[in-house]
């Protein structure tokens, strides 16, 4: 079985101002695959409620102490609604559950589901007592403790102190995850264990009781203690050392879990606590959920790490014998570049996007879009995850160029949460595919294509045949309407290439033709357009130093924001950073 959906309503942000409460109509609702999902996207996007919402319904193996607060509570709304759908049951994992199942389909074609619910209401700032139910009407009935374990999640925190969870001490994580796994689990006094530590306390008692090869140490040590506390009491009390009734848990927790002959950091010991809590979701013999919240796994871990962990979880989410289902938050591009491109949810503005490992069935994505993006899709790339705004750009020059842009126009890329994402070619309908969505539900991200025309000055005017248009116009027409589509609007540059329009700009051009000439001195005092833009494009490498060398003077220029905007020969950049930027 795994975790297929999650249906929130009035949880955290997830809510609706003056909505009656409509059980038809969630506020969020989150499809999970099987095998590995991960949560992606910027700070404050719903990430962690998402988890939280799992876990207050589910509960953990850890046992921390997780209660409903009256902050979950959407605003001022006294009632939210947590629901928790599971399918793809075994018989053995159905049986547990006999009596809270649904059936979809008839006959051999039916499937058994599970609804789980949490519906809580509360009067001012008192939460009413309420019950994890589970069924198939509104309400379903209490769902009781022993169902309940077997639907517990294995949760590791985001900012996780594992030194400290797998020190040996009185309730240990590494004891409770020990105590439940089969080599432990009701075993108490048959345990092999048990056998050796009573042998052990023998011989202890024996050092306490009597001399051991002239060593009398020992005793001595235990008839002083027993003089002074005779002393006390006023009466002859005998002491032990070990106690006489040790359980197996208590001494599961005086166990540590450490690597040999290593003096371990952080990272480390994180990998440690990450392997130790892996053995809850492997039990031999266990017919119960194996499900897994991690929330920012890359707590840490240097980069690679993060990418031989990732690598590992998605290998073992996706082995058919396991059935280990992963629920992954993460704030790193790192792995948001590793990770395939259909386990990605996008969480964004208090809504969810899955990326879907289907094509079409989310996304306006094709096959072969899939493959392309898993390939190319690198760490600088996988920052338009996490961005409140995207630029997409074909190469080196827009990228240094349109952030000093940006700043005369005062909009700091920075400061408004835009990323450039330079594609280094024009496979910007790839890329810009990634927030179009199949279903209409538009991602409120806006991202700017920013193109070449692509048209040399002598062919822009062209007309062909009894054509109304010229070839220009057709190319701009034809460019936008491949790239645009809800959130996405593409800006085409209204000559051949960006640095022709550059040096055709009455505000730039000056300083575009100083800076081709300090990199390329041949040129000279030349500032033919057209001889000066064919010879950069001859020249990916010398575009980028000239691009280089425009932004570091655009940036000691004095010019204004009105002046850029006036220029028709720049103003589509103008255009692209201000949409980007909600400006």
């Amino acid at each position: 079985m795994y975790l297929s959906q999650l249906k929130l309503w009035n949880f955290r942000k997830f809510g609706s101002d003056g909505k009656v409460f409509d059980l038809t109509k969630s506020d969020l609702t989150v499809p999970f695959s099987t095998g590995l999902n991960v949560l992606i996207g910027e700070n404050d996007s719903g990430k962690t409620a998402i988890v939280d919402a799992i876990k207050l319904v589910l509960d953990t193996h850890s046992s921390e102490w997780i209660r409903l607060e009256i902050d979950d509570f959407y605003k001022d709304s006294t009632r939210l609604r947590i629901e928790c759908l599971f399918n793809a049951f075994s018989d053995d994992e159905a049986k547990h559950f006999t009596e809270w199942l649904g059936i979809d389909g008839e006959g051999e074609a039916a499937i058994p589901y599970l609804k789980v619910i949490l519906d809580a209401s509360r009067q001012g700032d008192r939460i009413l007592p309420f019950d994890i139910r589970a069924g198939l009407d509104e309400e379903g009935d209490r769902l009781n403790a022993e169902a309940r374990d077997y639907l517990k999640t294995t949760y590791l925190k985001p900012l996780r102190d594992a030194k400290s969870e797998l020190m040996p001490r009185k309730g240990s994580r590494l004891s409770q995850i020990l105590v439940g796994h089969e080599a432990f689990k009701d075993k108490d006094e048959s345990h092999w264990l048990m056998k050796e530590f009573k042998t052990f306390k023998k011989l202890i008692e024996e050092y306490f009781k009597e001399d051991k090869d002239g060593d009398n140490k020992g005793k001595l040590l235990k008839e002083q203690l027993e003089d002074y506390l005779q002393g006390f009491f006023g009466e002859k009390r005998n002491i032990n050392f070990l106690s006489s009734d040790k359980k197996l848990k208590e001494i599961l927790e005086i166990l540590k879990l450490a690597l040999e002959d290593e003096n371990l950091g952080l990272g480390s010991q994180n990998l440690l606590f990450i392997a130790a809590e892996l053995l809850n979701l492997e039990r031999l013999n266990w017919d119960g959920l194996r499900l897994g919240l991690i929330e920012e796994l890359e707590a840490h871990l240097h980069p690679q790490a993060q990418l031989k962990v990732v690598t590992y979880l998605q290998q073992l989410a996706e082995r058919k014998e396991s059935y280990v289902q992963l629920i992954l938050t993460t704030h790193s591009p790192n792995l948001g570049s590793k990770v395939t491109l259909g386990n990605l949810i996008i969480c964004s503005n208090g809504r969810v996007f899955p990326m879907g490992a289907t094509p079409t069935k989310y996304t306006k994505l094709e096959e072969p879009d899939y493959k392309f993006l898993e390939r190319f899709l690198d760490v600088t790339k996988a920052n338009l995850f996490f961005a409140k705004g995207v630029i997409l750009v074909e190469g080196w020059a827009e990228e240094l160029i349109l952030p000093a842009l940006a700043k005369k126009l005062d909009c700091d890329l920075t400061q408004n949460g835009v990323s450039i994402v330079n594609v280094g070619s024009t496979a910007f309908l790839r890329y810009s595919k990634i927030f179009q969505r199949a279903d209409d539900s538009e991602i409120d991200i806006p991202v700017s294509v920013v193109t070449d025309l692509d048209i040399k000055p002598e062919e822009e005017d062209i007309k062909e045949g009894e054509a109304v248009e010229t070839k220009a116009e057709i190319q701009r027409r034809t460019i936008q309407q491949k790239f645009s589509g809800q959130k996405v609007k593409t800006f085409v540059s209204p000559h051949w290439t960006l640095e022709y329009c550059l040096a055709k700009s009455a505000k730039l051009s000056k300083i575009f033709f100083e800076s081709v000439r300090e990199i390329h001195s041949e040129f000279g005092g030349d500032d033919d357009v057209k001889k000066v833009t064919e010879k950069l494009e001859r020249s990916t490498l010398k575009k980028a130093e000239v691009a280089q060398t425009f932004a570091e003077k655009l940036n000691t220029v004095d010019i204004s924001k009105a002046d850029l905007e006036g220029d028709n020969d720049i103003r589509y950049l103008a255009d692209a950073i201000k949409y980007a930027s909600r400006n």
